[in-house]
């Protein structure tokens, strides 16, 4: 097993929605640092069939059953004598029904000892009385008695650093079907092992150092201790880091509590400390107690440890990590959100953009035009320039009479779904950052026409043509917005709106949209809270050309970081941002944005696409391989995880994108080709015509899209809903597979199960000693199910 792991247990040097990834150009690529680890769940399991579920003993309820009803039987079902007062659960409040298929998404969190288990995780997917999947992490060991005999040893962090020094001693001579590594892939390879090792790996020896060395109550109430030491690991700062060890206690003694008040410690489970004075914190640390697994001895389980559970925003990253509760204060895990009575609706007067149109992915494809504010009634009822002034950050604490109404309309860029501008510092302002104004009239036409330069001004040329950048920024931002709510993203699911018009969700979390970010060049980034909290995603200029290349005009990229936060919300559900944080999960979260940017782009019959070609300024594009049908252009199967350079998550991505892209081929061969992905706009009672666009049905059944590529998108995004957290590339493969099956009865199984087979994900793939961060020996599976084998 040692060996297993030495070969293949590396993390992702950039998790969590980084665009950029190895590049044979030699301009540099902004390298964040970025901490992402965590203890694996060897008893986790994702179940989508019928079989499966009966072994448990559950059969179905009444059709017209209360899906929470039955998710609660479900549950006492599966926990069975474990159901004790030390050991129980919540359902919580995000749990949804999907309006259009109509499975109810239900999620549960484990609670011990009045404490929530923050990995113990189950999602259960309910329709018409029956589960038809669920997914289950649920700790299953004995339960301490008290919360201090929990366990307090293990170390995750050290054994993953020590793996990781090792891969980085062995990496050049590593090979693969005993062939030495490709040249192209093994500088980038070392390079990135050797940057997850310094992000990760400096401090590890630190909680004993300052065990050993501190006079320390080992209070367990007391979250100061592993919050500073946290911070020295997660801070890019070395001036920051200094000042916190040369005077630890002055930082404990100035942190302040806004929250319960007492010995530092929350009253009960679900109470949460508002933690300010925090060094390198951008807004109040959030804190409560919680347990979580860890590995047992034999590796066969997972035992529980105390860990103070901090949700932490930073200026390049948003953690969720879990530090041992006493010390010494290790690091268990941790996730980095960054990815590098109804109001009456206003009256609409669309704006004007003049942007590079819907489709045309970057200036090497088409020109600018002049197109109206795509106003889609269902998606953005206010349309694009109206918010409400109780929602609208920059109006808090503005009194305004009771003439002006409830509605601000706006003339920039700045509206429900998202706030638009420039961030040429660098910072975490945003409200009074630079915008276009256009106007009552609302015409965002600004010139765009950098020139080459002598090279030392050429930033300051890209940025005499902002306007233009912002209005391209807002018009694909809100573009994306409609589309994906059209295909079920909506509010209930946790999209990204200021406010939701009462249709459910948590409000206020509109993307936060940074244009010629000045934190980088030649990358983006997306970070993801959990609803209710805005999304912010950064794009910088890319100096690999002159004039340079702003990434805002490549909606490639655009699309690919807005998808972070679509895979992140409907994974796990909209509250739990932790899902895809490394390995096959993680690297999901990449390979989905650059599918469903390929999608968007794609014309009918063309088939080979390279994502950042334009911005990279290479033809090529950032990727190992283009995405192609043609095996002999992208050879990628599920082994290709195997080789060296293939244990980050934008390296897993690309296979995933590419079986993705494959797939959804087969259905385009099987339905046609629909050249408009937007569905039709809802008639004046609200019902949505079938058009071209969708299936002719009767009765009550979901709405099917009727041709191959936008039923893909589809069924990914449903498949989104039902996966697990944390899902490998089996439980998604096998979520898609259900969702058709929930949406057309399974009419496309074998056409579906074609296409993964075809690239090594057939029923009898397999993967032996897979780490959490999407390691092990993997074997690719080309046989079809026996009903598809003719």
């Amino acid at each position: 097993m040692r060996s297993l792991l030495v070969a293949s247990f590396v993390l992702a040097a950039l998790s969590g929605g980084a665009f950029g990834h190895r590049s044979k150009n030699t301009t540099p690529v902004r390298r964040r640092k970025t901490l992402g680890f965590g203890p694996e769940h060897p008893h986790a399991v994702f179940h989508s069939s019928p079989y499966q579920i009966q072994t448990n003993g559950f059969l179905p309820m009444s059709a017209d059953a209360d899906p929470f009803e039955v998710a609660d039987r479900f549950v006492k079902d599966t926990l069975g004598t474990r159901l004790t007062e030390s050991m129980s659960y919540k359902i919580r409040q995000d749990s949804y029904t999907d309006s259009n298929t109509g499975v109810t998404h239900v999620y549960v969190r484990q609670v011990v000892n009045g404490l929530e288990v923050a990995d113990g995780d189950m999602n259960i997917n309910i329709k018409d009385g029956m589960v038809l999947s669920y997914g289950n992490s649920f700790y299953n060991g004995a339960v301490p008695k008290h919360l201090t005999d929990a366990d307090h040893s293990g170390d995750p962090l050290g054994e993953y650093c020590d793996i990781l020094s090792d891969e980085i001693r062995n990496s050049v001579s590593n090979t693969y079907d005993g062939q030495v590594a490709l040249n192209d892939n093994l500088a980038a390879h070392t390079a990135e092992l050797s940057h997850a090792h310094a992000s990760h790996c400096r401090f590890q020896n630190l909680p004993y150092e300052l065990s050993n060395s501190m006079q320390s109550t080992n209070d367990l109430a007391d979250f100061r201790p592993a919050l500073l030491q946290f911070m020295v690991a997660a801070t890019p700062n070395d001036e920051v880091v200094q000042d916190i060890l040369g005077n630890f206690d002055k930082h404990m003694n100035q942190m302040t509590v806004e929250a319960p008040t007492g010995h530092f410690a929350p009253t009960d489970e679900s109470a949460e400390l508002l933690v300010g004075n925090v060094p390198d914190a951008v807004s109040p640390v959030k804190a409560r107690l919680a347990y979580i697994q860890v590995p047992n001895a034999q590796g066969d389980g997972t035992r529980l440890a105390a860990v103070w559970k901090f949700e932490v925003e930073m200026q390049d990253n948003w953690y969720e990590a879990a530090v041992s509760a006493t010390a010494p204060h290790r690091i268990i895990s941790v996730v980095d959100w960054a990815s590098d009575a109804p109001l009456p609706t206003p009256e609409n007067t669309p704006a004007t953009y003049n942007v590079f149109s819907w489709g045309i992915n970057d200036p090497s494809e088409g020109e600018r035009s002049i197109n109206k504010e795509n106003v889609d009634t269902l998606a953005s009822p206010a349309g694009w320039h109206a918010i409400p002034v109780a929602n609208d950050p920059s109006l808090q604490g503005v009194r305004f009479s009771k003439s002006k109404g409830s509605w601000h309309h706006t003339t920039t860029t700045w509206g429900n779904n998202v706030f638009a501008q420039e961030n040429w510092e660098g910072q975490n302002s945003y409200i009074n950052n630079g915008r276009p104004d256009a106007g009552k009239n609302k015409v965002f036409d600004y010139k765009y026409a950098p020139k080459v330069t002598d090279g030392g001004d050429a930033q300051d040329e890209a940025q005499k043509y902002i306007n233009a950048t912002v209005t391209q920024l807002f018009y694909t931002t809100n573009m994306v917005h409609d589309l994906y709510y059209r295909y079920g993203f909506d509010e209930v699911s946790g999209n990204f709106q200021q406010y939701n018009f009462d249709r459910g969700g948590k409000g206020n979390d509109a993307v936060i949209a940074n244009a010629q970010d000045g934190s980088g060049y030649n990358n983006a980034n997306f970070m993801t809270p959990p609803d209710g909290q805005n999304g912010r995603m950064r794009m910088y200029l890319w100096n690999t050309a002159n004039p340079y290349r702003d990434g805002d005009f490549e909606a490639g990229i655009v699309v690919h970081e807005l998808s972070h936060g679509l895979s992140t919300r409907l994974t796990g559900g909209p509250a739990n941002s932790g899902c895809l944080g490394w390995g096959e999960s993680g690297g999901m979260g990449e390979g989905w944005g650059d599918f469903l940017a390929t999608t968007i782009r794609a014309a009918e019959g063309q088939t080979n696409y390279a994502m950042g070609a334009w911005a990279a300024n290479q033809e090529k594009g950032i990727r190992n391989y283009i995405y192609s049908l043609d095996e002999s252009i992208n050879p990628s199967t599920y082994k290709t995880l195997d080789k060296p350079g293939y244990w980050g998550v934008h390296a897993i991505g690309e296979v995933w994108a590419e079986i993705l892209w494959v797939v959804s081929q087969g259905l385009i061969k099987e339905h046609g080709y629909s050249v408009e992905l937007f569905p039709p706009a809802p008639e004046a009672d609200g019902t949505i015509p079938t058009g071209d666009f969708y299936r002719v049905s009767t009765g009550k059944g979901p709405l099917v899209p009727k041709h191959g590529n936008t039923l893909a998108i589809q069924l990914v995004l449903n498949g989104m809903k039902l996966q697990s957290c944390r899902p490998s590339f089996f439980d998604a493969r096998d979520a898609i597979i259900q969702a058709d099956q929930v949406l057309t009865g399974g009419e496309n199984f074998c056409t579906l199960w074609k296409g993964f087979a075809s690239r090594g994900l057939g029923p009898d793939a397999k993967v032996e000693g897979r780490t959490p961060w999407g390691g092990g020996i993997r074997t690719n599976g080309y046989t079809l199910p026996t009903a598809c084998r003719d």
